[in-house]
């Protein structure tokens, strides 16, 4: 998983509430074997596109520049619905690395994490001056930074947010649970040691669990 560290880039502002993992990806792209990594052509595909297949113009991300977007400014509750992690992995193949929201699916912005995207939540006024800003002037671009955890739009002062201090480290260093549990096996072991020690009738081995 790359890490993410500071991210600059256009913004597109899609604050439309409730958009769900079923939206985000059918399940047919999923079932029908199309790789993680190639299934952004069916990303948000029922926005995206006419009943007879054609871009619909007026979609946002149909236009340049948000064509290049990599942030996405998202209405409340995003990502609702099923658990379906094939929803993150679908906007990240269509380019996007960071969903700025007020709200999130809870099994969305869970799966957001082990696979590298960052989902930042803030409240709705701030979330629509950052669409606002987005909208006035398309091709400026916006700092996430993760760091110092500020969202920044061109003349507009950083904006704060907040992450659970593991997700934050998960991301920063480009790694998902189990691998942050494995970067501290060391640790572990050495628990485990004096553990032995202490209470060696814990670790007792009988035949039956040999």
């Amino acid at each position: 998983m790359t890490p993410f560290t500071v991210l600059h880039a256009v913004a597109a502002p899609l604050l439309l509430d409730n958009i769900d993992t079923d939206t985000i990806i059918r399940v047919e792209p999923l079932f029908g074997g199309v790789p993680r990594d190639q299934l952004g052509p069916h990303a948000l595909a029922a926005l995206r596109f006419r009943a007879d297949g054609a871009e619909d113009p007026g979609f946002v991300l149909n236009r340049a520049p948000y064509r290049e977007a990599r942030i996405l400014l998202a209405g409340d509750n995003f990502g609702c619905g099923s658990s379906r992690e094939g929803a993150v992995w679908a906007l990240m193949a269509l380019g996007l690395r960071c969903i700025v929201a007020p709200s999130f699916g809870d099994i969305f912005y869970g799966n957001c994490f082990q696979n590298g995207l960052l989902p930042v939540k803030l409240p709705r006024a701030q979330v629509e001056a950052l669409a606002h800003a987005a909208a006035q002037s398309p091709s400026a671009l916006m700092t996430i930074d993760l760091c110092t955890c500020t969202v920044q739009a061109p003349c507009m002062a950083a904006l704060p947010f907040e992450l659970p201090a593991r997700r934050r480290e998960g991301l920063l260093r480009g790694l998902d649970e189990l691998e942050l549990t494995l970067a501290r096996s060391a640790e572990i072991d050495a628990f485990q040691a004096r553990d032995a020690q202490s209470r060696p009738w814990i670790y007792l081995k009988t035949k039956e669990t040999l």
